[in-house]
């Protein structure tokens, strides 16, 4: 794998293999497994497209079993990006092992989630700006209490250790890893994922967004 340059990021996208029943499984019983999975990899092309416009550093896709799915190696194949594999453990277990291994590479890392249609190239400028000026770390917010962006100069396991992910306190334990450790972070703009049924409506209702899921609200 090429090395990154000292004066660019690396940008890590985590994405699961698009699985039916196994992605946007809270979306199912209002779109059905096979349009959640299809709505999953519409959010991930749209994430990937984001990235790429914002220029920040080199992007890589860390995705789950089965790495081997057709939508995951097309975009290897139509992006030229590197594909590697989320070791096995919680989310804070594999983005502490993805962000070290960014970190012994690249300066700075970006890892990002794909739930957050709202994302902007700006934001990942932002973060990439705060990131340079000296914070140790960048967050991003989400109206759920976690967050859709992590970004960081070092790394230390306990930022990661014992947080009860998925739930609303994501966010503040991770403030207060941050303050316990000493760092200076910078946040982003809040935004939000769309995980829910209401965030189906919330999607159509932005022109900007409809498109993701106007034919799997209103299947021909």
């Amino acid at each position: 794998m090429a090395m990154a340059t000292e004066d660019r990021a690396i940008v890590q996208v985590f994405a699961k293999a698009p699985q039916p029943g196994e992605v946007k499984t809270r979306l199912i019983p209002v779109l059905g497994a096979d349009a959640a999975a299809e709505l999953h990899c519409r959010l991930v092309r749209h994430t990937l497209s984001t990235v790429a416009i914002a220029r920040v550093g080199s992007i890589e896709i860390w995705t789950t079993p089965p790495a081997d799915s057709a939508f995951i190696q097309l975009c290897k194949r139509l992006l030229g990006l590197p594909l590697l594999l989320q070791p096995e453990g919680d989310v804070g277990e594999r983005m502490s092992f993805a962000l070290r291994d960014g970190l012994a590479r690249s300066p700075q890392v970006l890892l990002v989630g794909t739930d957050v249609p709202t994302i902007d190239h700006e934001d990942l400028r932002a973060a990439r700006r705060a990131l340079q000026d000296g914070a140790d770390a960048v967050l991003g917010p989400a109206e759920d209490g976690g967050y859709w962006l992590i970004g960081l100069r070092r790394h230390d396991p306990s930022l990661f250790d014992g947080i009860a992910w998925s739930t609303g306190q994501v966010l503040e334990r991770t403030r207060e890893r941050l303050r316990a450790l000493g760092w200076q972070w910078h946040e982003l703009a809040p935004r939000w994922d769309l995980d829910r049924p209401e965030d189906l409506q919330r999607t159509a209702a932005d022109p900007r967004l409809a498109s993701l899921i106007a034919d799997l609200m209103h299947p021909a």
